[in-house]
């Protein structure tokens, strides 16, 4: 079997949540344990972080791994979705998997899966604790990937948890109050194994509180004072409200005697895109006119996203945007400048939300709009009408942001 034709039978024979959304998603965990017990439970044979939230648990995740890197562990790294490759999803000290071993893993488990029918995400996550077992790592950073509680990646007995935030996001599936979507995150608390909760928010903290009290896990909430001046390589504003959550989950680990001092902690946040290969963060494309995407894609993270726009110095403003058809795109619109010059794209999974579509969102507000289907064609028409001195920002959805050949 080949890497394209692994990859062929991953992306259109399983059910996949980039692809078709809730249908995808299994509310429970029976089929990841019996993948793994077939593969020899290979997720017991490393160490690892759990890292889940609404909003910053990828970026947590590459900057953990960065500062593990710094500190010379063989460093795991597993999260989703990818943008370019599908190797991206499974990495070792920034290395992601060989096409090789996708294609060995996929060949050599078919037998199991005719018998076990997983999903996507499910034979992902059995491939890369595969893979770290077979490459023995030294610890593995592993980001949840929808909800925790039922997250395929909820089998693990990590060294510690980090829970970065709570937001309305995928409320048909995990609740839709702040306290529902809370106790689902919360489900990656283990038995005595201590958890960080990196964002206070009057609403959740009961949650976490009952749960962990009865999980016997020590609690910590992060200090939400400015964390020392640290310089992180990755320039979206909205991480420094990442960092006091990933510092006090890198304390706990060091109180371990992890060797993670003052020192490998700094060079750590200096060197994450170098050490891990994040892309699609506040990601500068092109300097005139000054060209950013990135992935943030519900209220919270498009918020976040606005108001460092809007601390931006530009003459006209244009935005390049695509959403996903399970988003409140109309509350999203809304928070973006009104007078801005938006281009609305449609990204090429059966998940996005038509144009036509968008354009009944956009004429709800009244915005002034163009619309062009194809992602690199929409940014390509925003280039033509805009001045050097001019900004424009791509995103809306990852998969807009996944599109681009810039990239």
């Amino acid at each position: 079997m080949t890497y394209q034709e692994a990859t062929d039978f991953l992306f259109s024979s399983l059910p996949m949540y980039q692809r078709l959304g809730n249908k995808a998603f299994k509310a429970d965990l029976n089929n990841i344990i019996g993948l793994c017990e077939a593969l020899g439970n290979p997720h017991t044979q490393f160490k690892s972080v759990h890292v889940a939230g609404t909003n910053g648990k990828g970026s947590s995740c590459h900057i953990i791994a960065s500062v593990l890197q710094e500190a010379g562990y063989k460093t795991g790294l597993y999260t989703s979705p990818h943008l370019k490759s599908f190797t991206e999803r499974i990495r070792i000290n920034g290395r992601p998997i060989e096409e090789t071993a996708v294609a060995s893993f996929v060949e050599n488990i078919q037998e199991i899966i005719k018998e076990i029918v997983p999903s996507f995400f499910e034979m992902t996550v059995a491939l890369a604790f595969d893979h770290f077992a077979r490459e023995k790592v030294d610890v593995a950073v592993i980001e949840v990937g929808l909800g925790g509680r039922l997250d395929s990646t909820n089998i693990i007995n990590p060294e510690a948890c980090l829970i970065t935030n709570i937001g309305l996001d995928h409320t048909d599936t995990l609740g839709d109050s702040l306290e529902k979507i809370a106790f689902e995150k919360a489900g990656i608390i283990k038995t005595q194994v201590p958890v960080v909760i990196g964002t206070w928010q009057e609403e959740t903290a009961p949650v976490f509180q009952q749960v962990a009290k009865e999980k016997k896990a020590p609690l910590h909430f992060a200090p939400q004072a400015a964390p020392p001046q640290y310089e992180l390589d990755l320039k979206g504003n909205y991480q420094q409200k990442n960092l006091p959550g990933v510092l006090a989950l890198l304390r706990l680990l060091n109180e371990r005697d992890w060797g993670l001092n003052d020192e490998v902690i700094r060079a750590g946040l200096g060197k994450v895109i170098q050490n891990t290969g994040l892309k699609g963060r506040w990601q500068t494309l092109a300097k005139e006119p000054l060209t950013i995407c990135d992935t943030g894609h519900n209220i919270d993270g498009i918020k976040a996203l606005v108001h460092q726009i809007k601390g931006l110095a530009y003459d006209q403003l244009f935005l390049v945007l695509g959403f996903v058809n399970d988003k409140q795109v109309g509350e999203i619109l809304s928070l973006f400048p009104k007078e801005a010059h938006y281009v609305f794209c449609q990204s090429a999974v059966p998940r996005a939300m038509p144009l036509a579509q968008l354009r009944q969102e956009a004429e709800k507000l009244g915005l002034e709009a163009d619309y062009v289907a194809d992602v690199n064609e929409a940014l390509a028409h925003a280039g033509n009408k805009a001045n050097a001195k001019d900004l424009i920002f791509v995103g809306g959805s990852t998969f807009v942001v996944a599109e681009l050949n810039e990239l």
